[in-house]
Formats: structure tokens, sequence, C-alpha cells
């Protein structure tokens, strides 16, 4: 931090009517004044400056002694140049604006003649009065005592004692206060007031919590415990199991919740369903439960209710749920009466078993009645090939007509073979220079002979292969007749193989409903909940309190700005 250095302020004014003074430059007698760090240095120059005189009072025999020539001109006075000098050092205090505002009123309040704010501060502060202290800016907000008698001494005038009393007035006890006793007892009136005003507006909360929190949730409470009719649950659960099968994927689905999360899912939608609910009440009487007088009536049914309103009560008595995580429905049944809550549980298995059946059997029914038609199918055809097959071969009279084909081509082979032996021996015979004549007739007979059965055996073979009535065409039609019935052989096989396997198909697509959790009569009601029901019924009405005071004060934060 740095310090101004201190320097001499001097102050001249020239004479405009003396042409000397302007001409030559030549300056007044001047007089240092040293700036006013303090009220005490302050005092200090101004004594050294009235003691000090004025180039105006030097007498031209002072001027004329001392070897200069006497001065003309105006020169500021001791008490002017204090002034300023005191203003300058009150500027350079950095004072705020509030500040200064404050110290002219109080220089009002002393009816001080200042001329600007930093003047009231000098007034003040010659007059020995602090304007920043706390207990005169207190005495700003003060109304003036209109009733102070004519002897009161003026603010900041020392009290003189013994003071004399006029004789024409009452000498009564003053009631007027002082400043500090009339402050205190403002600052109490206000704590007085905030402190009523904190009443009240607690007493208001405590109301209004009184009449919107408490007063429902004690009538929630009373009806909880003294109204309502205890309901008595009975909770049971099952599965929907699927027939082990032996393909790959259902050995590998079998056990997991996967196979049957459809059905149970489905069975758990037809328990919540309307259909329930009016199969229950034509066998068990759900109505009639419902509809006993001794019944609270928010629980309990009209005299004649309709099928929507019993439906809503069943909703809230009957609650099933599914875990998908472990394959498992979960019922609880809930009644006035622990027995009838019992039955109207077996009931409601009852009908999910049923319903389990009604799931697969039209698969099963489809699939079976399917492969029974294919079946009848190829039976049919395999007939009809069959009788076609007869009907060939009873028409040709050969029951194998290839068997008859292959039979002449071995004898006309054989017939063959006998001729070339004949025309051997024949050869052989003539050989000789004097054959005999009887051999080698003979062996030329036999020659003929067979030859004429080998032709004759031709002829029926190319009887045979030829036309349409040809033994050969015949031999190939009943081929194709085989070939047909070997053909529908194989499908009715096939088909048999199907029925089978669609046979034992449907037998694994059979559901199973198993009771894990048989349903057993409570001995104690379960519902209602009377201390839980209280505790959220009071949570849920403060919930709309608080909900409703935020939205109010929000709307007053609005509207008033």
């Amino acid at each position: 931090m740095t310090t101004k250095p201190k320097a001499k302020k001097f102050r001249i004014r020239r004479n405009p009517a003396s042409p000397d003074a302007g001409s030559t430059g030549e300056t007044a007698a001047a007089r240092p004044i040293p700036a006013p760090d303090a009220q005490s240095s302050a005092g200090a120059a101004s004594a050294s400056a009235q003691q000090q005189p004025t180039g105006s009072e030097q007498s031209p025999k002072a001027a004329a002694a001392a070897g200069k020539p006497p001065l003309s001109g105006q020169v500021s006075s001791a008490r002017e140049t204090r002034l300023e000098t005191d203003i300058d050092a009150i500027r350079q205090e950095g004072l705020t604006g509030r500040q200064l505002r404050m110290a002219r009123r109080v220089a009002q309040k002393h009816d001080l003649p200042a001329t600007s704010d930093f003047d009231a501060v000098r007034l003040l502060r010659k007059k020995g009065i602090d304007p920043f202290k706390r207990a005169n800016m207190l005495e700003l907000v003060v109304p003036q005592n209109k009733a102070q008698p004519d002897n009161t001494p003026a603010v900041g005038q020392p009290v003189q004692l013994p003071q004399t009393v006029p004789a024409a007035k009452t000498n009564l006890p003053s009631t007027e206060l002082s400043p500090a006793q009339r402050r205190q007892h403002e600052i109490s009136e206000m704590q007085r007031e905030i402190a009523g005003r904190r009443r009240r507006k607690l007493v208001l909360l405590l109301a209004r919590l009184g009449f919107f929190v408490m007063l429902p949730t004690l009538i929630t409470g009373y009806f909880f415990y003294a109204v309502a009719t205890p309901m008595y649950a009975t909770k049971s659960e099952f599965l929907v199991l699927k027939a082990d099968g032996a393909g790959a994927v259902s050995g590998l689905l079998s056990g997991t919740q996967f196979a049957t999360s459809q059905d149970s899912i489905a069975v758990q939608g037809y328990l919540q369903s309307k259909g329930a609910m009016l199969r229950l009440d034509d066998e068990m009487g759900f109505k009639d439960h419902f509809t006993q007088g001794w019944i609270d009536p928010i629980q309990r049914l009209d005299p004649n209710p309709t099928n929507e309103q019993a439906y809503k009560v069943y909703k809230r008595n009957v609650k099933i749920g599914y875990d998908p995580t472990e394959g498992v429905v979960r019922m609880e049944v809930s009644a006035a009466d622990p027995e009838v809550s019992a039955e109207f549980s077996r009931r409601l298995i009852s009908y999910a078993q049923d319903e389990v059946n009604h799931l697969s059997e039209q698969k099963r029914s489809d699939q079976v009645s399917e492969s029974e038609a294919a079946l009848e199918l190829a039976e049919n055809k395999r007939r009809e090939a069959q009788r076609h097959l007869v009907e060939l071969q009873q028409d040709g009279m050969v029951l194998d007509p290839e068997g008859v084909i292959l039979s002449l081509r071995s004898q006309i082979n054989t017939f063959e073979v006998q001729l070339q032996q004949k025309e051997l021996e024949l050869a052989a015979l003539m050989d000789n220079t004097r054959p005999n004549r009887a051999k080698v007739a003979g062996v030329e007979a036999d020659i003929n002979r067979l030859s004429t059965v080998i032709e004759r055996l031709n002829d029926r073979m190319t009887d045979a292969s030829e036309g349409e009535n040809s033994l050969a065409n015949h031999r190939v039609q009943i081929q194709m007749a085989q070939a047909d019935l070997a053909t529908r052989d194989l499908m009715l096989q096939s088909a048999l193989q199907q029925v089978e396997s669609t046979r034992m198909e449907a037998n694994r697509q059979v559901r199973y409903l198993t009771t894990a959790v048989a349903p057993v009569a409570s001995e104690e009601p379960s519902y209602p909940r009377k201390f839980e029901n209280t505790i959220l019924a009071f949570l849920i009405f403060s919930g709309i309190y608080l909900l409703c005071s935020l939205t109010a004060s929000i709307l007053r934060e609005q509207v008033s700005s």
C-alpha cells in the first residue's frame, strides 16, 4: 500500500484592477495550508493561520522594511482555506452515498447550516457528533417529541442542573421515554407481534392438518377397525405341465417354464374372465354369498346385482398371478366365510384343469384326424391297384406271362441245341465214302422234326410278342399294375407310420395341471389389514394436502408477482 505524499496548498487571488500585478506576474503573499489529517491538525493549522497576518493586513511599512515592494490583490482568508481543506479531506475518505445522505439528515435534525453532504459531515464532527454512530442512525426513524417543555435544552446542549420549574405547571411524572427505552419498547412490540403471528399461523396449520389429514385418517381407521367385514383368504398354487417327449427340442424345453408359458397365461386369463365368474356363480352362488346383509356396505353387493357389478367384486376378491421365472400360477380367493373361500378355490382349480384339457384337445384332434384321413386314402388306393392287377391276370388267363415267355425261350434253346447236334451227326455220317443210308435218313428225319418244333415255338413267341392282346403286352400291363401295387403298399406303410407318430405326438401334447399347494380354509381373517391400511390412508391424505398446499402457494406467488 502506497501513501500519497503530502504537499502544501496555496491559493492566490489576483486583483484584476491592478495592472501591475497582471503584467509583472508577482504573486500576493501566500500562506501554506497543511492537509488536515485529523481534527487536531486542522485546529493547529487554523490557529497558526489566524496568528499570521494576511497580505491585505500588512502595512506598506512592513513591506518596505522587509525590502519588498507592497503587493496588491485579494487573498483567501484562513477560514475559507481551512473549510476547503477539511472538505477535501472528508471527500478523500471515500464515504458512500448512503452515509452522506445520513449525515445530511442528521445535520438537518440538529439545525446545522450545511451547504453540501461533505459540509454536513464537517459540521457534525466540529460539533462533536458522529453521524455514522448506530444510536444517531436509529434516532432518525423516531419522531421528535413535540410535548417537551419550554425549558428543555436543545439537542447537543448540556443540561444545567438544578433547573427551575415554573410554578404555574403541575409537577407530574413524565410519560416520555428515552430513545433507548422507546426503541426497546418498539422492538418488544415487534417481537410480540411476530410471535403472535407465528402462533396464529401454527394454529391455522394444525387446524388444516386436522381437518384435511387427521379427520379422514380417523374415519378410515374407524371403518377398518369397527365396520369392515373380515375376509378369509385361501391361497393355492398350481402348475401346467407338458408330457415328456422324445424329441431334442422338447427334451431341452420340457423342464423349463417356456414349454407351458402360453398355456399358463391362457389359464390365468380364463380364471380372471367373466366366464369363470358366471360359471362359479351358477355352481356355487357367488352373487348370493356377497349379497348377505351382514357384510359391510363397501364389500356387499346389491340384492339383484348385474354381472358387471359382480365381476368387479370378483376381480377384487380373486387374485391370480403367474410367475414366469418358475412357471407357477398363484391364486388367492377371499370370502366372508373360510369354508366358502376354500370351496371357491377348489372349483376354480377344476375350471383351470378343464381349460387346460380344452386347449390341447383341438390340436390333438386335428393332427390325429388328418393322419387317419391320409391312412384311409392310402388303403383305398392300394385296394384299387390290387383289384386292377387281379383283373389283368384274369383277362389273360395267365398268372405269370413273363414265366411263360421264359419257358418258351428255354424250350427253343433246348431244341436248337439238339438240332445242332443232329446236324453235326449228319455231317459226320456224310463224311464216309459209303454212308449208311438208314442212319442218314434217320438223322435227317430228326433234323426235320426239330426244325418243325423250333419253328412252331418261334411262331408262338412271335404271336406272344406282337399285337395288343399279345402275351408281352399283357405282361407289361401286369408289371405296371404290380409296380403300382408296390407303390401303394409303400404309401400305406408310410400312412400307418404317420398315424402312429401323430398319435404319439398328440399324447405328448397333453397338458396336465398339477396342484402344488392345495387350498386350505383359513382360521383367521386376512383382510382388512387394519394398521397398514390406516397408515396408508394417512400417507395418501398427507400427500394430497401437500400437493394442494404447494399448488396454492405457487399460484398465490404468481398472482402476487
